[in-house]
């Protein structure tokens, strides 16, 4: 059997299974949990693939999660084929669940391609004609909330980190791992079907309490100390700066209030506000982040107040790799997508925890279209299920065959030429140097 007799009898297989893909897609979407809460949903995997393919899966590999191994008797590379399990807010739209959650960031559709993949790999025997392993792995937590939830957890030690990927990384579930892929949903208008080789910001997160004294805020606010008014002073601190950051490092700090005092008529003694400090680049974030705290400490200091700023380690930048996204480009053309219909090269100042993974190994992080809306809003809508479903699957499936056919050689060149932005010693340094309590 040559590549392409190879390639089409993955496709067939896929299409003659999509009724079980659209079923769990469906399922999925019906039942969002939040991260490290996927206990369904991983559920709904492992069940997946011991009942169409006949695959135990190992569970509970970042506190929720599962994986499933195959072809593990062969020498070559490993790739991961990955998907996210965890759902995002938006209790404005139509389909939100009792407490708001949704799958609005289209995670269920990622679970789903992971598994078509699966299928069209497994059930057309194409793994013997392989020479490596392929993983699938259902991850949790990549959105990044209910920080309160997860700090508990951290203190019970059932994780190390709020992000699903930095948690697996650290417990060495890619030790094994030489290259990963997976894909996200976007809205793409003008006909355009896939945007290969994004790259993101990173961030580090920031939960800040300012410290200040009450006083009755009528009859003598002269004897407090205004926390809420420092923490006002902070955030023109920071809209000072603005124009000391580079356009090209994309610097972004958004905060929120989430507690602004207790009573109007005493003096806010106690203010929590909640950030990200987003940029392009590792080093930008680490330069921006200590501007911030300055402005920040400055912002409580001026009106004689205390602060208190934890830092979180947050996710790196998306990194893109060309050899890797050549492959896959290739094999959405084989899927007939032309080349006209490829946006190639996209700019998010959003973060995606796959970015740290793309910092240690080659990675593929497309989007594909199918939908309508923006994410995480009430507008989204699954436009097509094929193009959401099935068309990732087949893409993620195709570029496994060309990586590991013929003694995976492709994969092999790409791993040769790979240098790593940060091994796995150095990412998990960074990662606890912003793992800090900062008081002033």
């Amino acid at each position: 059997m040559n590549i392409d007799e190879l390639k089409k009898k993955i496709i067939e297989t896929i299409d003659k299974n999509k009724d079980i893909l659209f079923k769990v897609g469906r399922e999925i979407y019906k039942n969002p949990e939040f991260g490290y809460k996927e206990f369904n949903t991983t559920k709904i995997v492992r069940d997946f693939f011991k009942d169409n393919l006949q695959i135990e899966t190992e569970d509970k590999i970042a506190y929720t999660g599962c994986r499933a191994r195959v072809n593990e008797n062969k020498n070559g590379p490993k790739i991961a084929i990955l998907g996210e399990l965890d759902g995002i807010c938006c209790s404005e739209h139509k389909d939100a669940n009792s407490i708001g959650a949704t799958h609005t960031c289209g995670h269920n559709a990622q679970i789903t391609g992971m598994l078509g993949a699966a299928i069209g790999l497994i059930k057309s025997n194409a793994l013997e004609f392989l020479d490596g392993k392929i993983d699938f792995i259902a991850t949790p937590a990549e959105e990044f909330i209910e920080l309160e939830y997860r700090s508990s957890l951290k203190e019970q030690g059932e994780i190390k980190y709020f992000g699903g990927k930095q948690e697996l990384i650290s417990r060495g579930a890619f030790d094994d791992v030489d290259m990963a892929a997976m894909f996200h949903l976007l809205n793409l208008e003008d006909g355009k079907r896939v945007l290969t080789g994004p790259v993101s910001n990173g961030f580090i997160g920031k939960e800040v309490q300012f410290i200040g004294k009450e006083a009755h805020a009528g009859s003598a606010p002269y004897e407090g100390i205004n926390a809420l008014t420092a923490a006002m002073l902070a955030i023109n601190n920071v809209n000072a700066l603005r124009e000391t950051f580079r356009e090209q490092d994309k610097v972004r700090f958004h905060p929120i209030i989430t507690k602004g005092g207790d009573i109007v008529n005493v003096v806010p003694a106690h203010v929590k506000m909640e950030s990200y400090v987003r940029a392009r680049t590792i080093e930008a974030m680490i330069s921006a982040n200590k501007k911030i705290n300055t402005a920040l400490i400055a912002g409580a200091h001026a009106i004689g107040g205390n602060i208190e700023i934890k830092e979180i380690p947050g996710y790196l930048p998306i990194q893109r790799h060309d050899s890797f996204e050549d492959v896959l480009h290739k094999n959405l053309n084989f899927l007939g997508i032309k080349d006209e219909e490829i946006i190639k090269g996209g700019d998010f100042t959003g973060s995606f925890d796959f970015g740290d993974l793309s910092q240690i190994m080659p990675t593929i992080h497309p989007m594909f279209g199918g939908i309508t809306g923006a994410l995480h809003s009430r507008n989204y809508h699954i436009e097509s299920e094929e193009d959401v479903y099935l068309l990732p699957a087949k893409a993620l499936a195709l570029t496994i065959v060309d990586l590991l056919i013929d003694n995976a050689k492709k994969a092999n060149e790409i791993l040769a030429k790979f240098k790593p932005g940060l091994t796995k010693e150095e990412y998990l340094e960074f990662l606890n140097s912003n793992d800090r309590v900062i008081k002033g």
